[in-house]
């Protein structure tokens, strides 16, 4: 019999990837959305394959019905207000989506079926400024942004709820994962776009802020097949989804640009006003714990994935000009 997986989030990068893996493994896969017509479009190659349901995540009855309803096997909660200069403007917000929504899921899993297992996509932010590099599991939390506060709250919550209830709950602290699916507002993104656009004499430069900051850079399509993984094992724990290895923004362009035979010095400029003041330089987790006792590992590189990106933005500016 086939497995039920509940995605929330299911329109953004990773909710894509990981509705092909799961479909590809057989499973019934229903996504959650706020907005079901956006989400037919966006999930339009899959024929559909998903039945998408929406939610209002201010409501712990609507939550609780679509729970209930679906009993799934395995929810992956990806949903939530990404991290980015503009957070602060929206803190409450982001608490709602990130955090407080998260408690009301664990809630709706307590009430109907303790059998559920549940993922959490919390995030390398939560431990924020932290010199103890590479991060670990028992590396402390000190978030120091309202995306980070909201993910670190989220995660506490589970482990109150998993000792409580003893219940299949597990946070996934997802490092930088990028894919030709990445949002335009990313800094990867709007690399590997720009250098697509020079190439194709639509733009002349782009401006970055700190191009020396170091981060872990992985591809969403590995980072998902993680989350499965964690909820493949016989019991509930949390996990470092990282590469362990860092890459500087700059090596990024070098490598984006050069694929299409550009030397990025000729077209980034970095501007000083475009640098987050709470921006680490350096940012890692250590994978091992993942490597050794689920045996996952990642498939594709940090040049292939930069080239990746670059293709695929390379192939959608060539056909929307020949339309």
């Amino acid at each position: 019999m086939s497995k039920t997986a509940l995605i929330t989030g299911i329109t953004g990068q990773d909710g894509i990837y990981l509705a092909e893996l799961l479909l590809e493994k057989n499973y019934t896969v229903v996504g959650v959305t706020r907005n079901i017509v956006r989400a037919r479009k966006i999930l339009k190659h899959f024929n559909a394959k998903i039945e998408l349901v929406k939610w209002d995540y201010h409501s712990q009855d609507k939550i609780n019905d679509i729970v209930s309803k679906f009993l799934p096997h395995e929810i992956y909660n990806l949903a939530g207000i990404t991290s980015g200069s503009e957070m602060f403007e929206y803190p409450v917000d982001i608490h709602n989506i990130n955090g407080l929504s998260v408690t009301k899921i664990l809630e709706s899993i307590r009430l109907s079926d303790y059998s559920i297992k549940f993922c959490q996509a919390s995030s390398s932010e939560v431990f924020g400024k932290n010199n103890n590099m590479p991060h670990t599991e028992l590396s402390p939390m000190n978030p120091r942004t309202p995306y980070g506060a909201s993910k670190a709250y989220a995660d506490n919550m589970i482990k109150i709820y998993r000792e409580k209830y003893n219940l299949f709950l597990c946070s996934a602290f997802l490092y930088n994962h990028e894919s030709p699916l990445r949002g335009l507002n990313f800094v990867t993104r709007k690399i590997t776009l720009s250098a697509a656009r020079i190439n194709q004499g639509d733009e002349s430069k782009l401006t970055l802020g700190n191009l020396d900051s170091y981060r872990d850079w992985g591809f969403a399509g590995d980072t998902v097949k993680a989350m499965w993984l964690i909820l493949q094992n016989s019991y509930p724990d949390d996990y470092i989804v990282a590469t362990g290895k860092t890459h500087s923004v700059r090596e990024f362009c070098d490598i984006a640009f050069k694929h299409l035979n550009l030397d990025y010095l000729d077209y980034v400029i970095s501007d000083i006003n475009l640098i987050r003041n709470n921006d680490d330089s350096v940012i890692y987790g250590n994978p091992n714990k993942i490597n050794t006792s689920l045996g996952w590992k990642t498939q594709i590189d940090f040049k292939s994935l930069v080239v990746m990106m670059v293709e695929s933005d390379l192939k959608f500016i060539k056909f929307n000009k020949s339309k």
